[in-house]
């Protein structure tokens, strides 16, 4: 009987220490793809103001009182 005990035991901790290993290397990839969202992010918003800056740019490019009149064909 002891013996058996003994061997669950065992085969427990090695279901433990297993299972400790592959919540490691979940936990790295999480990470990663953390950072990497993060990286994704950023490049996003610089994106967007760059978008606004051009689109300011070229708002100030156009002279405002011909930029509501309708073309000479309408």
């Amino acid at each position: 009987m002891n013996n058996e005990w003994q061997q669950r035991i065992e085969e427990l901790e090695s279901k433990v220490a297993f299972q400790d290993d592959t919540i490691d290397q979940l936990n790295g990839e999480i990470n990663q793809h953390q950072e990497a969202i993060h990286k994704v992010q950023q490049q996003l918003t610089l994106l967007g103001n760059r978008f606004k800056e051009i689109k300011d740019e070229m708002d100030m490019d156009q002279p405002q009182d011909i930029a509501h009149e309708l073309p000479p064909h309408y």
